[in-house]
C-alpha cells in the first residue's frame, strides 16, 4: 500500500535522524579525544552488548569530515592523533590501525583445557577418539578441527556427527560456537590490515586514507577561518601542512622509496612504498589543491579564495606556462613573478599578488571586462563550466595578507 507523504513528514524524519547521529558520534569519543571507528554488537539470549575495535585513521577522518565537531573539538582531534599510536614518525604520517604482535602460529588454534574439560560433548568425542570438531596433540594440548574456516565450517561439522550425539549437540551447540569464537576472535577481523606484514598489512601507511585525512583537514581549517578564530587558526595550518609534507610528492626518492610523484597504495612497516597504480587518492588530491587554491563554487559561480596558500607557491622569476587550450591547440603564456598560474576548466588562471582585489576576463575576440573583488559573474562562470570556448584567461588579483597573519614562517 502506497501512501503520500508531506516535505514537512520528511524533514521531520531527517531531523530525528540527524539526531540519533550526533548522539552516536558523541558516545564514540574516546577518552583520549580520539573517536571509535566501528561498533561490534553481540547478541545473547538475555542481552545486547557493544564493543569496540581499536583506534582507526578512518574514523578520526569520519569525525572530521562529518560537520559536526566544533573548531576547537576539531583541534582536539588533530592534536590526540598526531599523539597517538596511529603516527609513524619514520614517514611523518599515519598508519590505518595501531602496529600489534600477531603472535607465534603455535599460540592459535588453542582450546584452554577448562572449556574443554567444561564441555560434555567435547570430551566425549575425544574419549570416542572422533575428530570430527576438536583434537588433543602429543603434548596434550586441544585444537579445533584445522579444515574450519569460520564458525560456518563448525556449524556443518556439528550437523554431521553420528546420531548418537544429537543430544549433547543440541544442549551445547551455543557454548561450543561461543568457545570457537573465543579461541579466533573473527568478529574482530578487519582484514589484512590486522593480520598480514605486507600488502597494506600491520604497521602500513594506506596513502588513500592519508589523502583522505588532509582533505578532512582541509575543510576544518576553513571551518576555522570563517569563524575568525585567531587563536586556533595557525594550529589548523599546522596540522594541514604537516600532513601534506608526510604525503609522498614533499618527500625524497630514498625516504619515500619510489619516485615520489607516481601514485602507490601503501607503505609497510621497514619498506618503501608499494604496489603502484593509480589509487583513489589522486581524486582528495586534486580536490585538497584546489581547495589551497580557493576555488570556490557557490549558486553556480566561482570565487577566489585563496587563504590557505602558501606564499612560497608565487613565482620569484618570471616563467612560461603551458597548457592545452579547449581549441586542443598547445598554448604558451608568460606569467610574471609573484604570481602563478593554473588552469580550470582548461582556461587558465592567474594569480597576482596584490593589495585589492579583482578579476580581470579577457575574451578571445578581444574584450576585456574587470570585476571588484573576487567572484565570477553568473554568466562567466557558466560558460566555464560548459566549455564555451569564449573566455581566453581570467587575472585574479589577490591578497596573501592571510596565511602570513597566522604562519610566520610562511
Amino acid at each position: 500500500m502506497k501512501s503520500a507523504i508531506g516535505i514537512k513528514e520528511i524533514k521531520e524524519l531527517l531531523q530525528l535522524l540527524l539526531n540519533y547521529i550526533d548522539h552516536s558520534i558523541d558516545s564514540n569519543k574516546r577518552s583520549d579525544k580520539l573517536y571509535h571507528a566501528y561498533n561490534l554488537l553481540t547478541i545473547e539470549n538475555d542481552k545486547i552488548s557493544i564493543s569496540n575495535l581499536p583506534e582507526m585513521l578512518e574514523g578520526q577522518v569520519a569525525v572530521l569530515s562529518s560537520g559536526y565537531l566544533s573548531s576547537e573539538e576539531n583541534l582536539e582531534v588533530l592534536d590526540a592523533l598526531k599523539s597517538s599510536k596511529l603516527f609513524r614518525d619514520d614517514q611523518y604520517s599515519y598508519i590505518l590501525y595501531p602496529n600489534k604482535n600477531l603472535g607465534l602460529f603455535l599460540n592459535k588454534n588453542n582450546i584452554p583445557s577448562s572449556k574443554v574439560n567444561e564441555s560434555k560433548l567435547l570430551k566425549k568425542l575425544l574419549n570416542d577418539g572422533n575428530n570430527q570438531i576438536v583434537s588433543q596433540d602429543c603434548e596434550g594440548a586441544y585444537h579445533f578441527n584445522c579444515d574450519f574456516n569460520n564458525a560456518n565450517g563448525l556449524i556443518s561439522e556439528l550437523n554431521l556427527l553420528p546420531k548418537k550425539y544429537n543430544e549433547l549437540v543440541n544442549n551445547e551447540y551455543n557454548s561450543i560456537l561461543e568457545i570457537f569464537e573465543d579461541v579466533f576472535n573473527h568478529k574482530e577481523f578487519t582484514g589484512r590490515s590486522g593480520t598480514f606484514f605486507g600488502y597494506e598489512g600491520l604497521g602500513s601507511i594506506y596513502w588513500h586514507m592519508v589523502s583522505k585525512l588532509s582533505l578532512a583537514v582541509l575543510e576544518t581549517t576553513k571551518k576555522a577561518i570563517s569563524e575568525k578564530d585567531s587563536n586556533i587558526i595557525g594550529r589548523f595550518f599546522d596540522h594541514y601542512f604537516e600532513i601534506l609534507e608526510g604525503i609522498g610528492v614533499n618527500k625524497s626518492p630514498k625516504l619515500y622509496g619510489a619516485f615520489p610523484t607516481d601514485p602507490y597504495s601503501h607503505t609497510p612497516e621497514g619498506k618503501g612504498a608499494q604496489q603502484p597504480g593509480m589509487t583513489g587518492q589522486v581524486k582528495e588530491d586534486v580536490i585538497s589543491r584546489f581547495g589551497e587554491l580557493g576555488v570556490e563554487v557557490s549558486n553556480g559561480t566561482i570565487s577566489f579564495n585563496p587563504e590557505m596558500l602558501r606564499n612560497q607557491e608565487f613565482l620569484t622569476k618570471n616563467e612560461t606556462f603551458r597548457y592545452v587550450n579547449l581549441s586542443k591547440e598547445n598554448i604558451e603564456i608568460d606569467v610574471n613573478k609573484n604570481s602563478l598560474c593554473f588552469t580550470y576548466c582548461q582556461v587558465p588562471i592567474i594569480y597576482t599578488k596584490s593589495s585589492s582585489k579583482k578579476i580581470t576576463i579577457d575574451f578571445i575576440d578581444g574584450r576585456s571586462v574587470s570585476i571588484q573583488g573576487n567572484e565570477l559573474d553568473i554568466d562567466s562562470s557558466r560558460s566555464l563550466f560548459d566549455r564555451e570556448n569564449i573566455i581566453k584567461k581570467i587575472n585574479v588579483s589577490v591578497i596573501k595578507w592571510y596565511l602570513k597573519k597566522y604562519i610566520s614562517s610562511q
